[in-house]
């Protein structure tokens, strides 16, 4: 009975440790799968016209980072410094928003990477394009860090090429 006993014992321990990890991966796939999700779905609010992206994802004391030498590189410490240093100077340049169009999202668990090129029409009729790679480090559905990663010349142009209205 004893070897029996050591036998069902083994036996429990080894289906707690499967189970307990599968639960851990299946918990984690929620989470992945909800956050892919959420921002594909706010990638395509955003295509269909959309105009509150920024509020809808990234939390207010977000760290956003964008990489590369130019003058808008750098890091901004909130969701209010990222939009009054870097998107409003270069949207306000814009005839028409920017048009992003999801290429792939990659999720895992709090991680999404989007990779999606962008277009629009400048103030002055000429086209603008690029794209861009961000990465988001989620918190109940919240951006809380973005990288973003996109070429910096054609953007700079728009900023260099046309003025502010004052």
């Amino acid at each position: 009975m004893t070897i029996q006993r050591y036998v069902i014992a083994a036996a429990m321990v080894v289906y707690a440790t499967l189970a307990s990890g599968f639960a851990v991966a299946q918990g984690s796939e929620t989470t992945t799968e909800r956050n892919r999700t959420f921002i594909a779905q706010a990638f395509a609010n955003w295509a269909a016209g959309g105009k509150t992206f920024f509020q809808d994802v990234v939390a207010p004391d977000v760290i956003w980072t964008i990489k590369g030498t130019s003058p808008v590189a750098g890091t901004y410490r909130s969701r209010d410094d990222f939009l009054k240093r870097a998107v409003a100077p270069f949207a306000s340049r814009l005839a028409s928003p920017v048009q992003p169009t999801v290429k792939d999202i990659w999720a895992d668990r709090n991680d999404v990477i989007v990779y999606w090129d962008g277009v629009a029409t400048a103030a002055d009729g000429a086209t603008y394009r690029n794209s861009y790679v961000w990465i988001f480090r989620m918190k109940n559905l919240r951006a809380t860090e973005v990288v973003a990663f996109l070429d910096l010349v054609p953007f700079d142009d728009v900023i260099r090429r046309i003025p502010l209205d004052t």
